[in-house]
């Protein structure tokens, strides 16, 4: 049993150096993310860092896996899917998306609390949304948008955006998000417009 334990902890190192470079995340970032020095990541991913649950829960966090998945624990059998919503500033997010980078997908909601006054923000990446419940107030550069359910946007997010809730009720929406700036790709083809539409 100790052998399989030394095993386990063993391999953590390799895996959080390989989870960190398909993120394409510096130690110095993943040191912000989680408040870990540079030089304890730097041990715990060549092995001479024993890892232990208060390093292991912030980095499980910053690479959006479980701690299953991290210490590579045998599955349980249980087949259903544990989601863990985070809550601030009047807005819940769901995680749907349990595997280390690529596209990541979130359930929103945004609370009329969080409405407040646009404050446009850049980072890298590429985000779709989609309306489900609700009306979704979206500023992108200089466009100020009311999406209500079914419909949809999709954006390189360097451009400055911002959403909330267009109204007094909460705004319910899917968001799939890419941080090396993955482009959402539907199979269907769209209709052709016809000439001239939608220019102006």
């Amino acid at each position: 049993m100790d052998d399989d334990l030394d095993r386990a902890l063993d391999a953590v190192g390799p895996r959080l150096r390989a989870l960190r470079r398909r993120r394409e995340t510096t130690l110095t970032e993943l040191s912000a993310a989680t408040g870990i020095s540079v030089s304890t990541l730097s041990r715990l991913e060549s092995g001479a860092r024993r890892p232990n649950l208060e390093l292991l829960l912030p980095l499980a966090r910053a690479h959006g896996v479980t701690l299953d998945e991290l210490v590579d624990a045998p599955p349980t059998g249980d087949p259903r899917v544990h989601l863990r919503p985070v809550a601030r500033n009047g807005m819940t997010m769901v995680p749907l998306t349990r595997r280390a980078g690529g596209i990541q997908a979130y359930k929103m909601v945004l609370s009329p609390e969080s409405r407040g006054e646009p404050d446009p923000q850049t980072h890298e990446g590429y985000e779709w949304l989609y309306v489900l419940n609700g009306r979704l107030r979206l500023v992108l550069g200089e466009h100020d948008l009311v999406l209500t359910p079914g419909e949809a946007a999709e954006f390189d997010t360097r451009v400055p955006h911002w959403f909330g809730p267009a109204g007094d009720e909460p705004a319910e929406m899917l968001s799939l998000f890419g941080r090396q700036g993955e482009r959402v790709h539907l199979r269907a083809r769209p209709k052709k417009r016809a000439s001239g539409e939608g220019e102006g």
